[in-house]
């Protein structure tokens, strides 16, 4: 009886958990984007018409090559730490096939000084007083061509020691030291799957806001931009992860729910991060309209700039996402922008200790993306944007790295939508399965128990329903004498 009682127990939980999953979309946040201008589903709107876009865009010669220097030395440990992985790897591209004007020899030769030969220019500096990161130099020839879309981001393999050294760094000593308040739980993101059957009770937990709103408004964007970028690489890792036993990549749901779905504070960091690549965007549309996108294929070149010039003008149409403004708007919070940067440039850096070539690229990618946002919004006013007075604002770098790096965050929000129905219909199989399997033992029970018993069983169940029945239509007459409205669920119970 008590073995049956137990079992009775945990369907009613897991029929709960089927209730909530279905009545309120889990995983799916709702209401204002902290710290943002806009709701979560007008973000999620916007991404269903975005989305289709930039997988298209990114597909494109422009912005599918992107080079870098991927093997610099760390600068801030010996990095022992390296992936042996076969999906670690990086395929480089050679420079012959890529466009011949982003070949290192032709970006040198147009940069040559005409003093002669033995003239040598001043070294190039890793990023200007308004970059945020530093900046990826084209002309650099130990810089590699990479085909974004012969690498896909995803699972490797990469965990432990080393994955784990680098985000401990990012978090404690390049993020104003907030961590504890922004997120209690905040553990090693690197780390893999610990349970088959890990099922949270709940993944729409509230987040207690008392301590976030003691951190400066400042501080709080950089923590969600490093945050919102962590989720986003994990939730890419999880979606496009390999099943060591039979081989196949597809979606972990218990990697997402370990990595984000319990944390629902990652989950907003995510929408924030999104939010804020889109208003750069915007607030640079015209400067990327005017841009001349040239890999030497003028056909493509024109579609390239008609892509680009519809998404940029559908980010501008829509609603105000970030207001900029408020960012070093106060005497005193003037004085962090450039500790905000040097934070920032520092987190560049520290990527080029990640012990993983696929996992040190999209890092440093991604970050170079989320810095070229930072600089369009901080670093220049909005008349600074004109493609004739500054035709070189930015590079073709950071022009990849920003679309490239939208576009990994517009991932992250449609696999989130999967990744929640995933779990309606785990918890619905779950609830059902515990169903069938109660209504077995029970079975099994009656079927055990002398027919005389199960008489008495009925008998019992009969008369105490017959009372029950007696005792709510009283209950009614007296509502009804009070002139209270009577609950549908109380009429119905006492049909007979």
């Amino acid at each position: 009886v008590k073995s049956l009682s137990e079992r009775l127990s945990q369907v009613e939980f897991m029929k709960s958990l089927s209730d909530q999953a279905t009545d309120q979309n889990y995983c799916t946040p709702s209401g204002i984007i902290s710290d943002a201008c806009c709701e979560y589903e007008t973000v999620e709107k916007m991404n269903d018409d975005l989305s289709p876009r930039l997988r298209e865009l990114i597909k494109t010669d422009f912005f599918k090559y992107y080079k870098l220097k991927l093997y610099k030395e760390c600068p801030f440990w010996s990095e022992y730490g390296q992936c042996i992985n076969q999906a670690c790897a990086v395929e480089t591209t050679d420079e012959t096939d890529v466009p011949e004007m982003w070949r290192s020899n032709v970006l040198g030769a147009l940069q040559t000084s005409q003093a002669g030969t033995l003239f040598q220019p001043f070294i190039k500096c890793e990023y200007t007083d308004q970059d945020f990161c530093v900046v990826e130099d084209e002309t650099d020839s130990e810089g590699v061509f990479v085909n974004l879309l012969d690498n896909p981001e995803r699972f490797t393999g990469y965990a432990g020691t080393s994955a784990g050294r680098v985000w401990k760094s990012i978090y404690e000593e390049n993020c104003f030291n907030v961590v504890s308040s922004m997120d209690p739980a905040n553990n090693n993101l690197a780390s893999v799957p610990t349970s088959k059957n890990q099922l949270p009770e709940d993944m729409a937990q509230k987040i207690d806001t008392t301590d976030i709103e003691e951190v400066c408004f400042e501080k709080r964007v950089y923590y969600r931009l490093i945050s919102g970028l962590h989720s986003s690489i994990s939730i890419h890792i999880c979606d496009e992860y390999l099943n060591q036993t039979t081989g196949q990549w597809g979606p972990n749901l218990e990697c997402f729910i370990n990595r984000i779905g319990s944390h629902p504070e990652r989950l907003q960091n995510i929408y924030f991060s999104y939010v804020v690549l889109l208003r750069a965007i915007s607030k640079a549309a015209d400067y990327l309209n005017g841009y001349e996108f040239c890999t030497g294929d003028k056909i493509q070149d024109l579609q390239v700039k008609a892509m680009v010039g519809e998404l940029v003008n559908k980010t501008r149409s829509c609603p105000e996402t970030f207001d900029e403004k408020q960012m070093f708007a106060s005497p005193e919070s003037r004085s962090l922008k450039e500790e905000f940067k040097n934070r920032f440039r520092n987190v560049s850096r520290i990527m080029d200790c990640v012990g993983c070539d696929k996992c040190r690229l999209w890092g440093k990618l991604q970050i170079s993306g989320l810095g070229t946002a930072l600089k369009v919004l901080f670093s220049y006013e909005d008349e600074f944007f004109n493609p004739k007075v500054n035709p070189n604002l930015l590079t073709r770098t950071e022009i990849v790295a920003l679309f490239n790096t939208f576009h990994r965050f517009s991932e992250s929000l449609t696999s989130i939508e999967r990744f929640s129905q995933m779990y309606q219909e785990k918890i619905n199989e779950a609830a059902k399965s515990e169903i069938e399997s109660t209504k077995s033992i029970i079975n099994q029970l009656l079927e055990s128990l002398p027919e005389k018993y199960i008489e008495a069983i009925i008998s019992i169940k009969d008369l105490l329903s017959s009372y029950l029945i007696q005792f709510n239509r009283l209950i009614i007459q007296q509502l009804e004498y009070w002139d209270i409205p009577v609950p549908v669920l109380l009429t119905s119970s006492t049909a007979s």
